[in-house]
């Protein structure tokens, strides 16, 4: 709407500038009557409103061409700023309306007093400044005599500020009132460079005293500053019942709008004041008004939690059935805001969980998300499964985004499923395809709720990108201990963006040897790593192995064996990793079949005469049970703690098969 008005007065005044330079001769200068009409209700209109620079405007430019209809005028300053517009005759220039004008001219006296003129700004005189200081020091009897130079009233500083909104800031009704009289009243609209009114300064300044009197003189109640708020809705803002009381005897206008459609009433609401509410509604205030996003009052105060003005609006006439231009409801703000009362209020008259908005989201999954423990208590009982399903998403999924763990645990003990998948439209909408609640968690990093929803039986496999890779692109060691706990596929692929010989997860650790151990410990097929189409150190070729269906289902071995590690690892910007990475890979191996192209780079590697000792002896006989027993337990016994507790050994064989001796994560833990 704003954008349309704007663009229709922008047209308007197009259309007023292509009429001065409309000529048929060189030295004449014609003009329709209808122009005549416009210029005429432009004047007329500034008149009444007596802006000071429409004055300057009539008075330099269309008097002289009424006076002298020959007279040879240049193209205006003005005109360079339309220098793109089509001088030619428009057709739809005829079909400007009076409505047209009126945009035009209602625009042009806000933006008279948005802004601060150049020529305001000149330099202060002695008066002026004697002046202000008077004002400032309460000095009534000095100020009587300053007042009496009147030019020094029409000066302004560098903030834009005239000795007038000096005056209605300071207590002193008599000073304020000494300047008023005194001063014309073209500056009793003048703004600041801060786009403030000697009405909004003085409201602002929570001085009822100067406002009365303001009022009383005849200043316009209305007139907003540059933020687009009007008097009234700062008043509200203050607190300040007496000042709303005495804008709204000065006839105010109540429903006015300010920045984005913002009323009063909606203020009044947001601040939770019922005795302002009353006091509105008493003069005629309507309860029905939206807001730029289509609120109503009744939707504010259940967002920001304000019971007794909730009650009064709805026993006033309010819709608890109102929905915003997204679709929410009432009892969906009432969801956001948290307040219990609120919810149970609007359930008692009528509100439905059901109800969603246009993205789909129900009440029950705004309070999920935002945390709101008791408020999602009362949600649970009076949500139907079937509404949830239809949305797409489940509220674990919403406390889980939300990292509210009071929450995720009241909905599983409600029997939520914690693993439930986001609707196909959903998943699809974010970068990474993600599915579960779990994900949610993972990817915020909060340990919390993954624990949480580990333990209520999340599948952390579920996912198109697994979480496992997510937490270790992260950084995050805890997290990626506890999803090893609990299953997640160590040896997992990026199935998407799969190019690799050996499972993903590598990728993401090469710099942090904690993180690369805790990955190896838990089973990660570092054979992988060593498997590759280039002859090994002997000159003997290797032969690929088949990629069995159960271990990567659904792949190929072509696609797999796309980028090997030895191809991998030894790019310019890496290669400096080579030597460290390999010595920790080969502690989880018996035999390890180094590629000519891996040995060519680890030659010049400071590690490279360790491994080479390791790697022409054999292993220990013990090493080599170790890894034997490994594969026979399988990583699902291997990684659940609770199961290597039940293995008939000694604490410190268990320990020995888990490679605690390489656990630097744990270490660390017991070091703190």
């Amino acid at each position: 709407m704003l954008e349309s008005q704007s663009s229709k007065t922008q047209a308007f005044k197009g259309q007023v500038i292509k009429g001065f330079n409309r000529t048929s001769e060189p030295n004449k200068i014609e003009f329709s009557y209808r122009w005549i009409k416009i210029l005429i209700c432009l004047y007329v209109c500034t008149k009444e409103r007596q802006i000071l620079h429409f004055h300057f405007a009539f008075a330099t430019l269309i008097i002289p061409i009424a006076l002298n209809p020959l007279l040879r005028i240049r193209k205006p300053p003005l005109s360079t700023l339309f220098a793109d517009m089509d001088i030619h005759d428009d057709p739809s220039e005829d079909h400007l309306t009076s409505h047209d004008i009126q945009l035009c001219i209602q625009e042009s006296i806000e933006a008279s007093q948005a802004v601060v003129h150049p020529e305001r700004l000149v330099t202060l005189s002695d008066q002026n400044r004697k002046l202000v200081e008077a004002i400032r020091q309460g000095h009534i009897f000095e100020l009587q005599e300053c007042v009496q130079h009147k030019y020094a009233l029409d000066e302004a500083d560098e903030k834009g500020w005239f000795p007038l909104h000096e005056a209605v800031v300071q207590p002193i009704q008599q000073i304020l009132e000494t300047v008023l009289d005194a001063s014309y009243k073209t500056v009793w609209e003048f703004k600041t460079c801060d786009g403030e009114t000697p009405l909004t300064l003085a409201v602002k300044a929570d001085l009822v005293g100067n406002v009365k009197t303001l009022l009383e003189k005849g200043v316009w109640p209305n007139t907003k500053n540059d933020k687009g708020e009007t008097p009234l809705l700062i008043a509200i803002k203050r607190g300040s019942y007496d000042m709303v009381s005495a804008l709204i005897k000065y006839n105010t206008s109540l429903d006015q709008p300010c920045i984005k459609r913002w009323s009063a009433m909606h203020e009044a609401a947001k601040q939770g004041r019922k005795d302002i509410i009353a006091l509105l509604l008493s003069h005629g205030g309507n309860v029905h008004l939206r807001d730029g996003f289509g609120v109503t009052p009744l939707g504010v105060a259940a967002e920001y939690g304000h019971f007794d003005v909730l009650e009064h609006l709805i026993h006033k006439g309010g819709d608890v059935f109102a929905l915003a231009d997204d679709g929410a409801s009432v009892l969906f703000e009432a969801a956001g805001g948290g307040n219990p009362d609120c919810i149970s209020l609007l359930l008692e008259y009528g509100g439905s969980g059901n109800v969603p908005n246009r993205a789909g989201h129900l009440p029950i999954h705004r309070a999920a998300y935002e945390g709101h423990y008791l408020a999602l208590k009362y949600l649970i009982p009076v949500t139907s499964k079937h509404a949830i399903r239809k949305s797409g998403l489940t509220p674990v999924h919403s406390a889980a985004d939300g990292q509210n763990t009071q929450c995720l645990e009241l909905l599983i003990d409600n029997g939520f499923d914690v693993n439930a998948l986001l609707a196909d439209h959903i998943s699809q909408s974010y970068d990474d395809q993600r599915k579960t609640a779990l994900y949610f968690a993972v990817s915020n990093n909060d340990i919390h709720c993954t624990e949480v929803l580990l333990a209520a039986g999340a599948d952390p496999n579920l996912d198109p990108l697994n979480c496992l890779l997510v937490a270790v692109r992260a950084n995050s060691h805890e997290i990626v201990r506890l999803l090893l706990s609990y299953g997640a596929n160590v040896n997992c692929y990026f199935m998407h963006v799969n190019d690799t010989r050996f499972p993903s997860a590598i990728q993401y650790a090469l710099n942090d040897e904690v993180m690369l151990r805790l990955l190896l410990n838990n089973g990660y097929q570092v054979e992988l790593c060593f498997d590759c189409m280039h002859g090994d150190i002997f000159g003997n070729s290797f032969v690929w192995s088949e990629i069995e269906e159960e271990v990567l289902p659904g792949w190929t071995s072509c696609i797999i064996k796309d980028n090997p590690f030895c191809e991998f690892i030894t790019v310019p910007w890496m290669k400096h990793l080579v030597g460290s990475i390999v010595r920790i890979l080969i502690d989880y191996m018996d035999y390890v079949p180094l590629c000519a192209k891996l040995k060519s780079v680890l030659e010049v590697q400071r590690e490279w005469p360790e491994i080479r000792q390791i790697i022409e002896n054999p292993c220990s006989l013990r090493h080599l049970c170790r890894l034997k027993i490994r594969r026979l337990m399988g990583l699902q016994r291997l990684c659940q703690p609770a199961s290597m507790e039940k293995l008939p050994l000694p604490a410190a064989i268990r320990r020995y098969l888990l490679f605690k001796e390489y656990d630097l994560y744990e270490q660390q833990l017991k070091l703190k």
